[in-house]
């Protein structure tokens, strides 16, 4: 067990005990040794966790704290850490933005014990190989899907073809080099997916498309999965 996972459950442990537990009780419980549990109590003191007691005579929290509402085990810490840094790969800087908000947000809120496991995480993700998206914003993308409102775009095919399209973009899809913007495309009269980096130029259009949108996404990726799941 890592130090951080052990230090939430000692509180966690203190917090549903009614009465003092000794060190060799939560070292029992944690399978840990006694002196473990003494260097972990007095780091949680530090951190001005409000643990009382003392050795051999048994530790309490004291009554009427509660955790704080974004308490984190470390793996969990851990997955908000990588996923914050795989947000860069996505060619989209309101998203990237919006990632170190949270990332800074969860650093403010963690006990100050874990939060270099946030500001100093030892995990690298690479900044990927994705091309440029420079003919639309994908933020304006987000928006015209929550607000179910058409766009028109400009799309070079991988032959270089270039078509001027009317769409109502339903979902986006981001893999590891290409982020797609699933649609419903009027010209094509069907779904279809386009590559963000293809897009020439774009507009959102005051225009909104179907308010059975729901069902035009849950068909959408219904569709997607099946292509994904179909040999080839």
């Amino acid at each position: 067990m890592r130090r951080a996972d052990r230090l939430f459950d000692i509180i966690q442990t203190l917090r549903g005990t009614a009465g003092p537990l000794t060190a060799a009780a939560l070292a029992e419980k944690l399978e840990v040794t006694a002196r473990t549990i003494y260097r972990d109590v007095a780091a949680l003191q530090a951190s001005r966790m409000p643990i009382e007691g003392a050795a051999g005579i048994g530790y309490v929290l004291r009554r009427g704290f509660d955790l704080p509402p974004l308490m984190f085990t470390s793996d969990e810490i851990d997955a908000i850490a990588v996923g914050a840094r795989h947000v860069r790969r996505l060619r989209d800087p309101q998203l990237q933005k919006a990632a170190e908000s949270v990332l800074a947000k969860v650093t403010a809120v963690v006990p100050e014990m874990l939060r270099s496991y946030l500001s100093e995480a030892p995990f690298y993700v690479s900044e990927g190989s994705a091309p440029p998206i420079t003919g639309l914003d994908l933020a304006e993308v987000r928006g015209a899907i929550h607000q179910a409102r058409k766009m028109s775009i400009a799309y070079s095919d991988e032959k270089g073809r270039r078509t001027q399209r009317t769409i109502w973009p339903i979902a986006m899809a981001y893999y590891v080099d290409v982020t797609l913007i699933g649609a419903w495309c009027e010209l094509r009269n069907d779904f279809r997916n386009f590559r963000a980096d293809r897009i020439v130029s774009s507009r959102v259009l005051d225009e909104n498309f179907s308010p059975e949108r729901g069902r035009l996404a849950a068909d959408w990726f219904a569709l997607s999965k099946e292509a994904t799941n179909t040999p080839h």
